[in-house]
């Protein structure tokens, strides 16, 4: 370079392609280490005078410039004891070694400072030796070196995943925790862009958090990041990653650290724990909802109800046909296949394609025969439950019932089904089909056992809807067999009737018609206490009683006791009843009651009214006496007899179904027909209990 051009400024013929010199950036901001150490700089010559002194100089020391340039620096700066040593490297420097270590020094207020020295050898213009000497305070310099092993020991170890971002997303620092996480050495890493090398996790949003905290210098703290890296390819990790920007000591950015910590097992934990409490909250309400009745349709709708959505996309309850009759007998037929009744079908909705999965279903009430290769009828079959975790076309023909509900389902986007028996005390009733087709995952083991107790508890319910409803045929049955027809041909009355069976259960109530002597007629209603086929067996008892004792005309008072000794002697059981002998001829009839509701008496002109009858204990409780009544009952008039079930309800008391009952039957006269048809509707409001009524009525 000639002495006419310029320093700093390239050579026109500088070679093309030739790396160009570093001119250096003169808008670039110093970094404040330098100012952290406060470096004191200073010349010797070689007599080891002082030639320059830094103001850092004049800072560490405490001596001003003009006392200290000219000086001798070890008459000035050094402690006579060490005088000798330091006049030995001072030499050794001299003759072009370097020297570095530390030294106590004699500062100008007489106190002695530790500082740490570099001393360099060079030459000066002139070609005499100098040296250069480099200062800071030891103090310092070992509290830097030591946050700096800290820092670097706190990055290198740490188990935490650890990087620096510069202003343009560069990565400029990875600790091996982050190496093991994104599965790439730093080497590859170092100079590059996030979105070049793992653009597995939204580096999109990494970037955006990068910005913002650059930006406002506000943390981003725990934020989660899902993807995968070339450390696990295969599978989706969690990150909670966490965003701070780096400032130097002269408060400017030097970029962004961030921090990740692998918290897929927290997730997954945290997934599971939120799996068990929905599954509890699926049980409870499983528990609060199903079997809240003995109606078999609404215990398979409200099964399917709680299976949607939170288990399946789609839910059908089917039962055995058989087990809707009350017979349990072997399902599968000759050839393998098993007769289904559909009960219940609940789906998401979804959209088109649950309304297509809807449509693949048995429709409600239809009657299906299956064989034996299909999926439900090899759950009855054998008992347990099948899972299917991934179904295609060929799986999807083994559940629909034929090509287009398979075709259906596919449309849906069915991909897993689960088919769980109902079984009850030893007996398989039915099935509970589940299929998924908006639900991403596939049936696991914990769906498995959830639909198992749901599957369950129904399977109890629909048991006990069974029995329940078989004895209650039994107990209508034989209850039916026992009441008789009411007479058409008695002499000087007409008569009408009517039983209505419980809905829930059958009870003991009856009616009776007892032809006697001289044209009389006796009338009984009674009610046994209790419900169900032990109730309609002791009726049937005490009605054969009853008749055989009118056959030998006893009085009304006498029979009751007869009676009454026969229900005390059939254990355990108590009765009310009411018992009327009707002689039209003579204008009267005799009322005896046990323990029974008072009858009613319509008078001619249609004023109603209560008969008084002498109170008496129910039969069965022994030591009864009874006292009949004989009142007036002239041509046209009406007596009626009932059981309670006419006039209590749960909601009021008795007295109010009484008033009632006066007001429906006063008026003017109608056939007993419509009179029994405008009581009923008007009274009976309690399905829960039956009820048996009688009407007489006198006529010329």
């Amino acid at each position: 370079m000639g002495p006419d051009h310029p320093p700093g400024v390239p050579r026109p013929d500088h070679p093309p392609g030739a790396a160009a010199p570093d001119r250096g950036n003169p808008d670039e901001a110093p970094g404040g280490l330098l100012d952290l150490l406060r470096v004191a700089a200073f010349v010797l010559d070689e007599r080891a005078r002082i030639v320059l002194w830094s103001p850092e100089a004049e800072r560490l020391f405490g001596y001003r410039a003009e006392e200290a340039v000219g000086a001798n620096a070890g008459e000035l700066l050094i402690l006579p004891a060490h005088l000798e040593r330091v006049t030995e490297w001072f030499l050794r420097v001299l003759g072009g070694e370097q020297w570095a270590g530390v030294f106590p020094i004699r500062c100008r207020d007489g106190s002695i400072r530790r500082a740490e020295f570099r001393h360099i050898s060079m030459r000066a213009p002139d070609g005499r030796r100098q040296i250069l000497g480099l200062a800071a305070d030891a103090e310092t310099v070992r509290e830097l070196e030591t946050t700096l092993a800290l820092s670097d020991s706190l990055v290198e170890q740490s188990p935490i995943g650890l990087a620096l971002f510069d202003e343009e997303m560069r990565w400029r620092r990875v600790n091996p925790a982050l190496e093991r996480i994104n599965g790439i050495p730093a080497e590859r890493l170092l100079g590059r862009r996030l979105d070049e090398m793992l653009p597995g996790i939204d580096p999109g949003r990494v970037a955006s958090s990068v910005r913002r905290v650059l930006s406002d210098g506000r943390p981003v703290v725990d934020q989660t990041i899902v993807g995968r890296t070339p450390a696990d390819p295969d599978r989706d990790h969690v990150w909670s990653v966490s965003y701070y920007r780096v400032m130097d000591r002269g408060n400017r950015p030097l970029g962004v650290a961030a921090s990740a910590i692998d918290v897929t097992e927290r997730h997954r934990a945290g997934d599971e724990v939120a799996e068990a409490r929905e599954r509890l909250a699926v049980i409870a309400e499983a528990g609060d909802r199903i079997g809240s009745s003995l109606d078999l349709p609404r215990i398979a709708r409200e099964l399917a109800d709680v299976s949607v959505p939170r288990l399946a996309d789609l839910a059908t309850v089917d039962l055995l046909d058989d087990v809707l009759t009350g017979d349990l007998a072997e399902p599968v037929r000759a050839d393998g296949s098993i007769r289904f009744r559909a009960l219940a079908v609940a789906f998401a909705d979804r959209g088109a394609g649950s309304a297509a999965a809807a449509r693949a279903t048995d429709r409600v009430g239809d009657l299906a025969e299956y064989g034996p290769t299909r999926v439900i009828t090899r759950c009855v079959t054998l008992g347990r439950t099948i899972v299917l975790p991934r179904v295609g076309e060929k799986e999807l023909r083994r559940i629909a019932r034929d090509a287009d509900a398979a075709r259906l389902l596919a449309e849906a986007g069915a991909h897993s089904y689960l088919a769980v028996p109902l079984i009850a005390r030893g007996h398989v009733l039915g099935a509970l089909g589940l299929c998924r087709t908006d639900h991403p995952r596939p049936f696991g083991p914990a769906d498995v056992s959830l639909a198992g107790e749901l599957a369950a508890r129904a399977a109890i319910s629909v048991d006990n809807a069974r029995l329940y409803h078989r004895e209650r045929r039994t107990a209508l049955t034989l209850q039916r067999s026992l009441l008789p027809p009411v007479p058409t041909d008695r002499p000087g009355l007409d008569l009408a009737a009517r039983y209505l069976p419980a809905v829930s259960e059958a009870g003991g109530d009856w009616y009776d018609v007892l032809p006697q002597d001289d044209g009389r007629t006796g009338l009984i209603v009674g009610d046994v206490m209790g419900k169900g086929v032990h109730a309609a067996a002791i009726m049937g008892q005490l009605r054969s009683t009853t008749r055989a004792l009118a056959r030998l005309s006893l009085p009304p008072a006498e029979l009751l006791e007869h009676l009454d000794a026969t229900t005390t002697g059939l254990g355990e059981s108590i009765a009310t009843c009411v018992h009327v002998v009707c002689n039209p001829a003579g204008g009267w009839c005799e009322v005896t009651s046990a323990g029974h509701p008072p009858p009613v008496m319509v008078d001619p002109d249609g004023r109603a009214h209560l008969l008084e009858v002498p109170p008496a204990r129910p039969l069965g409780v022994g030591g009864a006496v009874f006292s009949p009544r004989r009142v007036p009952m002239p041509p046209g008039a009406t007596l009626i007899l009932y059981t309670d079930g006419l006039v209590e309800d749960r909601r009021d008391d008795i007295d109010v179904g009484l008033r009632t009952l006066l007001n429906v039957v006063s008026g003017p006269s109608r056939s007993l027909e419509a009179m029994c048809d405008a009581v009923l509707e008007a009274l009976h409001r309690d399905p829960r209990d039956d009820v048996a009524l009688l009407l007489a009525r006198n006529h010329p």
